[in-house]
């Protein structure tokens, strides 16, 4: 009777297309997304280049998955929360939270693309 039911919840996992499993992965990954952009960022060093790089690297996590959108969003208000409370303004924590979110939907980052930016970020 157990293997009857657990083959039936089997079953109604696999039609459901449920990819819960997918999760922890996607969420690593988005976490290396963002990591890759901050490090570009600090690489680059250029100027008018934050938000860009805010929303590129929330972009590409969430591109991996619920799991990577997720690991986005905790890691760029973590950031920001910490950011904030260092005393940088009010104004600048919303324009970079508007860029994460901007990324996480799926939109295009080169909106805030600086120019002159090398074709390498």
């Amino acid at each position: 009777m157990k293997l009857l039911l657990a083959g039936i919840v089997l079953i109604l996992i696999v039609q459901t297309n449920a990819q819960w499993y997918n999760f922890p992965r996607e969420a690593i990954g988005g976490a290396g997304d963002m990591w890759r952009a901050y490090s570009d960022m600090r690489e680059a060093n250029w100027k008018n280049s934050d938000k860009y790089f805010h929303a590129r690297g929330n972009y590409d996590a969430a591109q991996r998955g619920p799991g990577g959108k997720w690991a986005a969003e905790v890691i760029s208000n973590a950031r920001e929360s910490m950011q904030g409370a260092s005393g940088r303004g009010h104004e600048d924590t919303e324009a970079d939270q508007r860029a994460n979110r901007w990324g996480r939907e799926g939109r295009d980052p080169n909106v805030y693309r600086p120019a002159g930016l090398p074709r390498k970020y």
